[in-house]
């Protein structure tokens, strides 16, 4: 009888052991190093459109990526850098511009200023405010749309000088994707 007890509290340490090895739960999203933009936080393991979705800031632009067919793209592998304007960034253009921009025969148009706004690579603003650094005070940079803008430094900020001489600064720097990453701008770039 003390040999059957034996086996069987060995036989349930195994099993308890050989279950937490095999039951151990998955990593969670709220294990996971997040920012809060526009009011919902940012998962690293999430790519650009799956977290931009979520940000009350962003609506627009989210619309202005479906407008333009880029949801496919920007959920793809990458590595993609967004420099991504808010709502309120839009508001700045002049009046109506995001309603006729947003009409299927001004795709063409709304797809190039979308796509000034992406770099292909996973740049964190440590690597650019060094490329800056290491370049006297300015780095250009080429946008996956053919643009070519202007990084400086304003004190800390990252700022950005589009085709058209006016400045965007980041105002929410290295916000990890799965596929990149993504700074917050407050104002939308535009090509020369």
């Amino acid at each position: 009888m003390k040999q059957i007890h034996k086996v069987a509290l060995a036989g349930a340490a195994l099993a308890f052991a050989l279950g937490a090895n095999f039951y151990a739960p998955a990593p969670s999203f709220a294990q996971e190093q997040t920012k809060m933009v526009g009011g919902a936080a940012m998962y690293p393991s999430k790519n650009i459109i799956q977290n931009a979705v979520n940000s009350k800031d962003h609506t627009t632009l989210v619309a202005a990526v479906k407008a333009a067919g880029l949801v496919d793209t920007l959920s793809g592998k990458g590595p993609f850098t967004v420099f991504a304007p808010t709502n309120e960034a839009f508001a700045k253009l002049p009046a109506g511009t995001v309603d006729t921009l947003l009409k299927p025969e001004n795709k063409a148009q709304l797809t190039k200023i979308l796509t000034c706004h992406v770099v292909s690579a996973d740049a964190m603003a440590s690597a650019i405010k060094k490329m800056v650094k290491d370049d006297n005070g300015e780095h250009k940079v080429k946008t996956v749309g053919g643009c070519v803008f202007t990084a400086k430094l304003m004190g800390d900020k990252i700022v950005l000088i589009d085709g058209k001489g006016q400045t965007s600064t980041v105002t929410i720097a290295d916000v990890k994707q799965s596929n990149g990453v993504i700074h917050v701008v407050d104002t939308v770039l535009l090509p020369g």
